[in-house]
């Protein structure tokens, strides 16, 4: 098995280095997000990892920790974007409005994967990190913020769209979603590009 060997932030340059990283690429409904998180001090940068290895109440405290001592933006595209023009270009999309939150004109951006953000100001240096989210704590951190913040959302389309189950699966391809899909028909949220909706819109 390929072993992935952690990198430190700080060799990076010019500052700030930020770490970008996004959620919601795989479900079949809901909006992208991505967060992009700049530190201000060493706070919490030993304790972060990939937020999907975390617990959901861990990663809640450690999101309000990242939010209250770091510098945080958070983007998403949404379900008509994706749809027009596909998961990965709106996946980076998310990305490049995560780094415009932070308002800084310049900096070097750590990506979680294999794709620089298309349109991005040349006064920023980006570098691609695979597993990024295990391997840099500024990803880390960034992967935590997008994934409470996008959970928490879903949980509010839950209460909208009650048939769908969004609260637990989060959007996701799961059993319980696409017998959802199959029983009620899709919503309004989920992504009409997608195999496993598009053929019920076709219906």
């Amino acid at each position: 098995m390929k072993s992935f060997e952690p990198l430190d932030w700080r060799n990076f340059s010019p500052a700030p280095v930020i770490g970008v990283d996004e959620v919601g690429r795989g479900c079949l409904a809901g909006p992208v997000y991505a967060a992009a998180v700049s530190f201000k001090s060493d706070i919490l940068s030993d304790l972060v990892t990939d937020s999907k290895l975390l617990s959901e109440k861990r990663r809640e405290e450690l999101a309000k920790e990242i939010l209250l001592h770091h510098h945080v933006g958070i983007g998403f595209a949404t379900v008509e974007e994706i749809d027009e023009i596909n998961i990965l270009q709106a996946s980076l999309l998310a990305m490049k409005r995560a780094v415009e939150k932070l308002e800084v004109s310049s900096g070097h951006i750590l990506i979680d994967g294999n794709q620089k953000i298309p349109n991005m100001s040349m006064s920023f240096k980006q570098t691609t990190v695979v597993k990024g989210d295990l391997r840099v704590a500024l990803i880390s951190a960034a992967s935590i913020v997008a994934k409470v913040t996008r959970d928490q959302l879903m949980k509010e389309l839950a209460l909208q769209y009650p048939h769908y189950g969004f609260e637990a699966h989060k959007g996701y391809s799961t059993a319980v979603h696409k017998k959802s899909i199959a029983t009620y028909g899709p919503c309004i949220v989920h992504r009409k590009s997608f195999s496993g909706v598009k053929e019920y819109f076709s219906l």
